[in-house]
C-alpha cells in the first residue's frame, strides 16, 4: 500500500479519482485544483501528518509541473 502515490481509497470502479476530477475541469481549472492541494498539504503538515503531507504536496506539485508542460495556459 502506498498512501502517497496510489492510495487505494482513491481508486474505485477502475478509475483514479484524480482522473475523474481532471476530466470534469478545463486545463486551467485543473491546474488551480493541483495548486490548491499543494498549498493545503504544506499548510497543515506540522499539525496533521508531517512528512506524509509534504510527500503529498510534492506529488501534487510534480503533477502540476507535468500539467503545465502539457497545457501551458
Amino acid at each position: 500500500m502506498d498512501p502517497v502515490n496510489k492510495p487505494p481509497h482513491y481508486n474505485q470502479g477502475g478509475i483514479e479519482c484524480i482522473e475523474a476530477i481532471k476530466a470534469s475541469m478545463s486545463p486551467l481549472e485543473f491546474q488551480g485544483y493541483l495548486k490548491g492541494n499543494v498549498m493545503k498539504y504544506t499548510w497543515r503538515f506540522r499539525h496533521k501528518n508531517g512528512l506524509q503531507d509534504l510527500e503529498k504536496a510534492n506529488w501534487y506539485l510534480n503533477k502540476l509541473h507535468d500539467e503545465l508542460k502539457a497545457n501551458p495556459v
